[in-house]
């Protein structure tokens, strides 16, 4: 019963749940990012780049062959599909990449310089306690 209950404390520590938040809000930031780039920042390119498509460009190792005879009978040769190297979703993949990269980068850089913010600021000078006054008010009569 013990490492259920042991279970139940790690499963509902704040560490934990912080950690589920940032996976949902990942998974949410990286359709974002890719909406940014196959509808914002690949048409451009494309359009500057002669109208190319990079989501289409490969190298077709294989191509495909279509099917032999009519479905169900004796002769059927099924269809084989298409061996390519998909280069151009690279490309996609490799921007979005960049992309995710900058914006932690950017995140992380201002987390910091918040950090060192506060840390550059003084501390508080906190204030003597009234029965150390008192001490000191005695001692500082004793010496007269």
């Amino acid at each position: 019963m013990s490492v259920f209950k042991e279970f139940r404390e790690f499963a509902l520590k704040g560490n934990v749940v912080d950690l589920a938040v940032g996976v949902i809000i990942g998974a949410a930031f990286g359709t974002i990012v890719s909406s940014l780039v196959d509808d914002i920042v690949m048409p451009p390119i494309g359009l500057l780049l002669a109208g190319i498509d990079f989501s289409t460009l490969k190298l077709v190792l294989k191509a495909a062959t279509p099917a032999i005879g009519a479905e169900g009978a004796e002769g059927f040769v099924a269809a084989s599909p298409e061996v390519a190297i998909n280069y151009g979703k690279f490309i996609n993949a490799t921007i979005k990449f960049i992309i995710v990269a900058w914006v932690l980068f950017m995140v992380i850089k201002g987390m910091n310089a918040m950090k060192r913010k506060e840390e550059a600021k003084p501390a508080p000078v906190a204030e003597t306690p009234a029965d150390i006054k008192l001490l000191t008010e005695i001692r500082d009569l004793l010496k007269k």
